[in-house]
């Protein structure tokens, strides 16, 4: 504790030098279509009554379960250690989950096993010790971010390819329809098959003219009416037929119904022409079976096909084939249809018009093959019949742009073992038997992406536009590369630099070149020179070279503003140059920053709290360990939040580069100590005198007080009451105007730590220990108080002190 505290006094006191008066200074200074049906769970009779449709409602996409080969391909863990798990979870864009699902599109989960780090065995006679697993789970994010991440630590993840693939076509069957238009509404086509339940519109003119519409009864026939017939109903007088016949119409096409009711019409009459067509259509019953998502009987429209059918049963399972999917009919199969063909060329020439009792069968999923990485369209492709690897590189529509044809990875299991049996290229696959090999069930493919090589050539330097440009190694000259960079600039001098870098067996050697700007334009060889790879140009300035800097002065100066300086100007200059002081200048009070003193002062403000925080924690992790009840540990839990609170406010001060000057008349201030070089970014501020004096801690009325020479800071401490219950008498100090800090002298004599003695009070000091502007802390007695009071006192001194600052800026 005590170096805590030790640390927190330094603290205070630099923060408040620093923040005071630097306050006034800165003050003044941006689908596929999908035709629905009714699926029903159970078999449905035929109706013999025209189907209507029936109201639809849309229906979310059913979520794409993972098959066991999915799994096989995806789910292999990438082995990580604790440490590397803890920094990568800290990553942006990077989290850590226990199931694989992934909340937005484009990321992907990677599987990991993380085990405990273990140091390296280096002795001979010991057992070597095994890692330990800690925990498995999943990363989640997107593909870069992952990869790049395992790339800090070397992680090999199989060359960076990705196998998280799907089976390929089955996401189809997963889709919400895009349209709920009735099948119904489809043209009935010449081959057509009637059966019962179909409506016929028939329509006649000519010498005769009529109109009628009649339906297939279950027996499969129509009964064709008589023109003109009617039934007289009166007694005596026969009926008039008034049919012309039955007719058989099941078996028909439309094309066939056409001729038939011509003929049966023509026994009768002559001289008409007639028109037939199809109303209300019947439906049918088919059943999908076999390893369909959702098996069972269906009952759909009389024009629905063998894809309408498989839409309405979910499509082939996981566990289900794409490639031969048959229709059966009355025992044969009339039609295997392969779902490839339409889902990679668009061929549907096989998707027959389905009839009653049909049978859909999915038999299992034939042979698989997973291919990852830069190709098209990476995934799980089903073989059918001997199959070679350019085959599959067809299926996925090809490789890609950035497809390597330098390396390819083939892993196959081979008596019941998992191994790569083949590490090759890509070029001519065609003409090799060996590189276009057969495959077999379960191979994982990879193809990796090019290998990134730069052939270019570094330029810097007094060029209109330094960086990285494209070279043809020993062609492209030095002059070429100053030309595609915009030229040199008009600071240029006539040296540049080449540094050559070559590899050798005994390791790289390095080569410098002088070149001559001047001769390189003449197109002398010797300077205007072929470059090769990874060169790197620098092009001189001329020497001594610097652009203007600029540095703000304001405040009591008859001329402020913002000039520009030369290098090696001093502060004497400046003033002068801004027409001296004004009348008003309080000189004691100026306030000087400086950039670079800003960014020294912030560093070590973050090394100071980080070290604070790590004695904080330090000290609460023993008190946590040594406590022995549940009140302790809550008192004990309690503290640690309010320390924590305690460093973050810490963290969110900010330095201000402010550095203590003493300013006097311009005759004195030149060759001074204080006539300091000045650099671009600095900034002077010269108040307005004033005669106020701030009190400000542990005092019963805190405020400030109007300046008299004959008062000492005791006085003043009087003036605001006296010091507090609390008060740290003998640690008071002085903030002086100028930034600087004094402690107050407690008796007639005092320690100078500065200069190692002891001095008689207010002897010594070149200045006066009260002064206008000055603030005089009482600072808190911190050891003889618990952590969680000591937080609160701090930081109301904090406050306090922050309050005084804000009366001396209002009073400047």
């Amino acid at each position: 504790m005590t170096i805590c505290k030790q640390m927190i006094g330094v603290l205070l006191v630099v923060l408040c030098a620093g923040n005071v008066y630097a306050q006034q200074a800165q003050q003044a200074i941006p689908g596929q279509p999908s035709v629905q049906s009714q699926p029903l769970a159970t078999p449905q009779p035929q109706s013999t009554q025209p189907a209507s449709p029936q109201p639809q409602t849309a229906t979310q996409p059913a979520r794409e379960k993972t098959s066991v080969f999915e799994m096989y391909v995806s789910d292999k863990p990438v082995e990580i250690t604790d440490k590397q798990f803890e920094i990568i979870k800290k990553l942006e864009g990077i989290v850590f989950s226990y199931i694989s699902k992934t909340s937005m599109s484009g990321q992907i989960a990677v599987p990991v096993k993380v085990v405990k780090s273990v140091k390296p065995v280096e002795r001979y006679d010991r057992v070597p010790e095994v890692a330990e697993d800690v925990d498995a789970g999943y990363l989640v994010g997107t593909q870069d971010a992952i990869l790049s991440a395992f790339r800090m630590f070397g992680i090999i993840t199989g060359g960076d390819v990705s196998t998280n693939v799907r089976q390929f076509g089955y996401d189809l069957f997963r889709q919400p329809p895009s349209s709920f238009s009735p099948v119904e509404g489809v043209p009935v086509g010449p081959d057509y098959v009637l059966g019962p339940g179909d409506e016929i519109k028939i329509a006649i003119w000519g010498n005769v003219e009529g109109q009628w519409t009649v339906v297939v009864d279950r027996d499969g026939h129509i009964t064709v009416p008589k023109i003109g017939a009617q039934r007289t109903g009166y007694p005596g007088k026969p009926d008039e037929p008034a049919t012309l016949g039955i007719v058989g119409v099941t078996g028909l096409t439309f094309q066939e119904l056409k001729n038939v009711l011509y003929k049966q019409f023509s026994k009768y009459y002559t001289g008409f022409e007639m028109n037939v067509s199809m109303g209300a259509l019947r439906t049918i019953r088919v059943y999908v079976v076999g390893n369909a998502e959702k098996p069972g009987a269906y009952t759909i429209s009389s024009l629905s096909t063998l894809v309408n059918a498989l839409f309405e049963a979910g499509g082939p399972s996981k566990k289900g084939t794409m490639r031969d999917i048959q229709v059966k009919r009355n025992g044969k199969a009339v039609v295997h249809f392969d779902m490839y063909d339409f889902l990679l060329k668009g061929d549907k020439s096989r998707d027959v018009r389905l009839m009653p009792e049909d049978v859909i069968f999915i038999p299992p999923v034939g042979d698989l093959v997973a291919i990852a990485g830069n190709v098209k369209n990476p995934a799980i492709y089903e073989l059918k019949g001997e199959s070679k690897f350019s085959d599959l590189i067809d299926m996925t529509g090809g490789l890609t742009a950035t497809a390597f044809h330098g390396r390819v990875q083939i892993q196959r299991i081979e008596n019941h073992k998992f191994r790569n049996v083949y590490e090759g290229d890509l070029v001519d696959i065609d003409k090799y038997i060996k590189k276009n090999f057969i495959l077999k069930d379960g191979d994982i493919v990879k193809v990796f992406s090019i290998i990134e090589t730069k052939n270019t050539a570094t330029i810097t330097g007094a060029v209109a536009n330094a960086g990285d440009y494209g070279i043809d190694p020993g062609v492209t000259r030095l002059m070429d590369v100053i030309s595609l960079s915009g030229g040199l600039v008009y600071y240029a001098s006539d040296q540049a630099e080449l540094t050559r870098t070559k590899v050798t067996q005994s390791g790289p050697q390095t080569e410098r070149i002088n070149i001559d700007i001047a001769k390189a334009k003449a197109d002398i060889p010797q300077h205007n020179v072929p470059l090769e790879i990874n060169d790197y140009v620098f092009v001189r300035s001329v020497p001594g070279w610097q652009t203007y800097s600029k540095m703000n002065i304001n405040g009591e100066v008859k001329f402020p503003g913002t000039y520009p300086i030369t290098k090696g100007e001093r502060l004497s200059s400046l003033i002068e140059r801004a027409g001296g002081y004004s009348d008003f200048a309080y000189l004691r009070g100026a306030v000087f920053t400086r950039e670079r003193l800003r960014e020294v002062q912030q560093r070590n403000m973050e090394e100071l709290i980080t070290r604070l925080e790590r004695e904080l924690m330090s000290a609460s992790s023993a008190q946590a360990a040594t406590a022995t009840s549940t009140e302790a540990i809550a008192a004990g839990k309690a503290e640690a939040e309010q320390k924590q609170k305690f460093l973050e406010s810490l963290k969110k001060l900010k330095a201000t580069g402010r550095l203590t000057i003493h300013l006097a008349h311009l005759r004195l201030l030149k060759g001074s100590e204080f006539d300091i070089e000045l650099e671009g970014g600095d900034s002077l501020y010269i108040p307005v005198s004033n005669s106020f004096v701030n009190v400000a801690g542990s005092v019963m009325s805190q405020g400030s007080f109007i300046y008299s020479s004959t008062l000492s800071s005791k006085d003043y401490i009087e003036l605001a009451g006296g010091a507090s219950k609390y008060a740290d008498t003998g640690n008071m100090y002085i903030m002086k105007v100028d930034g600087s800090a004094m402690r107050v002298a407690t008796g007639l004599f005092s320690w100078n730590s500065a200069r190692s003695r002891w001095e008689i009070a207010s002897f010594g000091e070149p200045i006066k220990e009260v002064e206008p502007g000055d603030t005089i802390v009482v600072p808190e007695k911190v050891e003889r108080i618990a952590w969680m009071r000591e937080i609160k006192d701090i930081a109301q001194i904090v406050a306090n002190i922050a309050i005084s600052a804000g009366v001396v800026k209002a009073l400047y």
